[in-house]
């Protein structure tokens, strides 16, 4: 079991794949090197005690792709930027155990996330790591679907944000995630 992990230090391993032509090339992020710095940067802040060998699965997608997920795991027919799907349901008691090996998987969308950096104004790799900090944040059990909840889990975010020099995504009234 480890929480919080040490700066720069991981407690769990990323697989990531790529689904889509879009993620690649020329001004594109190491998506590799993106992701690991979002998710070393919540492990620094976040309590996430895993098992040994823990792994988070990434799938960088399309539109049509994580809108087929959308639908077919939530009843929503329309594409969204992130999707978090748990490996294991949190304990009822609100105690903390170890989550693992599988994690959870999350589903990122390039048209939603390429059109949400461009329509807030804000680069596409700050809205790509705020995106990949929330969905490991729901595979640890946090929520934001009640204001209790979301009282909680934005200012975290905005804090795992800020040790990267990225800016309050919440600042802006903007800017809501989907709901």
């Amino acid at each position: 079991m480890t929480a919080p992990a040490p700066e720069g230090a991981l407690p769990f391993g990323i697989e990531i794949q790529v689904e889509t032509g879009g993620w690649t090339g020329a001004g594109m992020p190491d998506l590799d090197a993106l992701a690991s710095r979002a998710a070393s940067a919540a492990a620094s802040i976040v309590e996430m005690a895993t098992v040994p060998g823990s792994e988070v699965s990434m799938l960088f997608c399309d539109d049509a792709t994580i809108r087929d997920l959308n639908n077919r795991f939530r009843g929503k027919d329309k594409a969204t930027n992130v999707l978090s799907f748990p490996g294991d349901e949190p304990p009822e008691d609100g105690s903390v155990r170890p989550v693992g090996p599988l994690i959870g998987d999350i589903a990122l969308a390039f048209e939603t996330i390429r059109r949400e950096s461009s329509e807030l104004g804000i680069p596409f790799d700050d809205h790509l790591t705020h995106l990949i900090v929330h969905g490991l944040l729901h595979l640890f059990g946090y929520d934001h679907i009640f204001d209790e909840d979301a009282a909680v889990m934005e200012p975290l975010e905005t804090r795992i944000l800020a040790t990267l020099g990225i800016a309050d995504p919440y600042a802006s009234a903007t800017f809501a995630m989907d709901q």
